[in-house]
């Protein structure tokens, strides 16, 4: 279990993809953060050979009446989502 701290000044809404879904589980993948927050975040290598992936964290601002991250992450504009690209290493 890890946190990724979220210095926005407004709630925002998550979104963590991973480059190989086959050998990884992230729990939560869609999810709210209000302001100045942590987000948690569960990363579980299931198996397979060791190869480089990566993680990506989105986030952009959530839409005030927003109650399911999961459906309100589409519906944000593009030029408002930011990201972060993490190197994931297995041996």
């Amino acid at each position: 279990m890890t946190t990724f701290p979220f210095t926005e000044d407004s709630p925002s809404v998550k979104l963590v993809k991973s480059s190989n879904n086959n050998d990884y589980r992230l729990k939560p993948v869609f999810g709210f953060v209000d302001p100045p927050g942590n987000a948690p975040l569960e990363i579980t290598r299931t198996g397979g050979a060791p190869k480089e992936d990566k993680l990506v964290i989105q986030w952009a601002p959530a839409p005030a009446d927003a109650t399911d991250a999961q459906a309100a992450f589409p519906s944000v504009p593009a030029d408002q989502i930011q990201s972060l690209t993490v190197p994931l290493f297995a041996r």
